[in-house]
């Protein structure tokens, strides 16, 4: 076999997918960051007939290529831009929670579990709110390194990894930052603030999970 670690995830990748459609979210797999990027682009905001665009800060947005395309003026969309440069915290705050009512909300995943449910961790809350309810379609963006066996190894993974890890990303000043590991801290830069665990799509197919054969995000 010419690849069989690109061949063994492609298999895992496809139970995954059979499980989320099974929970009745839309998923579809794909082999790299940037055909997740087109098949965004050209298959499902296109099919969304979305004009409000916003999305959630995701290191795999941008790998993607999605951030770069929605921060163009010319994308075809009106796009939310929480993450400007240069605009006062307030503005930032509040483009949030204008996202919560946008056509299409994009961003990541902190873990996927074998059983096609979804787990989240959020400092703000704004991704985990938009998530839940607010925009009429959301398209998740999920690096094959975000699969876990089940609720406890996405919560393990999520909270002795992708928050220190994270927290590290945006220089935060909690105790994870020196240790590695999470300390359930009581630091004002806490960033592990609300859990969302997401079983089911409702109303089904109201968030599209892109499965992609390639390690991305944290």
């Amino acid at each position: 076999m010419k690849d069989p670690e690109q061949h063994y995830w492609q298999l895992r990748l496809q139970e995954v997918k059979e499980r989320l459609i099974a929970n009745n979210f839309a998923a579809v797999v794909v082999e790299t960051a940037a055909a997740a990027g087109r098949v965004v682009r050209e298959d499902i905001l296109p099919a969304s007939a979305a004009r409000v665009v916003s999305y959630g800060g995701s290191m795999t947005l941008k790998d993607t290529g999605l951030h770069d395309f929605l921060n163009r003026g010319d994308c075809g969309y009106e796009v939310i831009r929480p993450d400007e440069p240069e605009i006062p915290a307030g503005e930032k705050f509040e483009r949030r929670r204008r996202a919560l009512l946008s056509d299409v909300y994009c961003s990541g995943v902190n873990a996927v579990t074998e059983a096609g449910h979804l787990v989240n961790l959020d400092m703000i809350g704004n991704r985990v709110a938009a998530i839940t309810f607010g925009p009429k379609a959301v398209v998740l963006l999920v690096g094959r390194n975000k699969i876990v066996p089940d609720l406890e190894a996405a919560m393990l993974r999520i909270k002795n990894y992708a928050a220190p890890a994270n927290a590290m990303r945006l220089d935060c000043r909690t105790p994870c930052v020196e240790t590695a590991r999470c300390a359930d801290c009581r630091s004002p830069g806490r960033i592990c603030n609300s859990w969302v665990i997401t079983e089911r799509s409702y109303p089904k197919g109201r968030i599209t999970v892109v499965l992609i054969n390639a390690d991305l995000g944290l």
